[in-house]
């Protein structure tokens, strides 16, 4: 009896190294991307079908925003660091100081969208100089009627995204003139989700986020169209690809870093799955628009080649982003 169950021991111990070091080796192999909440419902959908094809390299997608993503993967945490806004020096830098540099890869172009209650039907079109009587560091407005004549006396509640979202980077430089400008009595949230429950409970409220959460929404809120300079424009995938839809279009970014390239071979296979043409119907499922057929040749080459830093650094808004990944060929 006692060497049975001294022999069942040694079986239940060596299978379970056996499923530790299974467990350890799917560990070692997954690909972690981490970032932009705008980005996250694209890598997840990548994910979800590049696993389906390849069970045996396992890919983790969270969300933290587009600071705390670059932070990651500069420190080496993460492999893939989803973006809405181009990568900054100082990150370079920090990247850098740890040995890894980033390959920057344009995935898709968004329409920053600005959203009302869904009761709310007369802030139909707000041009760029209400929005930022709106969102201005000194704003002053609290109330609807500050913004328009017009406008009911009702007060005005505002949702927007957390400090660490490039869509708050993005927002604030387009409308207010300086990233990172802005008043401070709204409510932020990095999680779009908790953005869209809260204008979606308050009748006079207002927010912005990237397209996909409203597409995804729309019978909940309504998408405010933007009058920046040229009459008012809806967002949608064809105004993000005829560049009428200024200045709150922008290219979606996913940073690549060299270091875990050389360390998990299933991240080349992940990307280039990423920039395949059968996966942009999966950035259309989304809501976003995808480019044509050249800027994501360019786009695979500059990977194919592992060309690192960014060539966004002074892109603006109506800029080719086919000119901008070529730029450094």
């Amino acid at each position: 009896m006692q060497r049975t169950l001294k022999s069942r021991s040694v079986k239940s111990l060596l299978a379970l190294a056996a499923a530790t070091l299974g467990l350890y080796a799917a560990a070692q192999n997954t690909i972690v991307v981490d970032g932009s909440s705008t980005v996250y419902p694209i890598s997840l959908a990548m994910a979800e079908e590049f696993t389906i094809d390849n069970p045996g390299i396992p890919v983790s997608v969270g969300f933290s925003g587009t600071g705390g993503g670059l932070s990651k993967i500069c420190a080496g945490e993460i492999d893939i660091a989803d973006a809405s806004r181009v990568v900054k020096a100082s990150e370079l830098e920090a990247c850098a100081a740890n040995g890894i540099e980033l390959i920057e890869l344009p995935v898709a172009a968004d329409a920053l969208t600005v959203v009302v209650n869904k009761q709310n039907d007369f802030a139909t079109c707000l041009t760029i100089a209400e929005l930022n009587a709106i969102w201005a560091p000194d704003s002053q407005v609290v109330n609807w009627n500050q913004v328009r004549a017009g406008f009911p006396d009702a007060p005005l509640t505002l949702f927007g995204p957390g400090t660490d979202s490039g869509t708050f980077e993005y927002f604030t430089e387009a409308v207010n003139g300086k990233a990172g400008a802005i008043r401070t009595d709204y409510f932020p949230s990095e999680d779009d989700n908790v953005l869209v429950r809260g204008v979606e409970s308050d009748t006079y409220a207002m927010g912005y986020f990237g397209f996909a959460y409203y597409a995804a929404d729309s019978d909940r809120l309504n998408a405010v169209q933007v009058d920046g300079g040229n009459g008012c424009v809806a967002p949608s995938a064809a105004t993000i690809e005829s560049g009428t839809y200024t200045p709150l279009a922008r290219p979606l970014f996913i940073y690549v870093s060299t270091k875990a390239l050389e360390s998990k071979p299933g991240i080349a296979a992940f990307v280039d799955y990423y920039l395949s043409e059968d996966a942009r119907e999966l950035v259309e499922h989304t809501g976003y628009a995808t480019y044509s057929d050249d800027v994501y040749a360019a786009v695979a080459a500059r990977f194919a080649a592992r060309v690192t830093g960014t060539a966004f650094r002074d892109f603006q808004p109506g800029d080719s982003v086919l000119d901008a990944v070529k730029s450094n060929e």
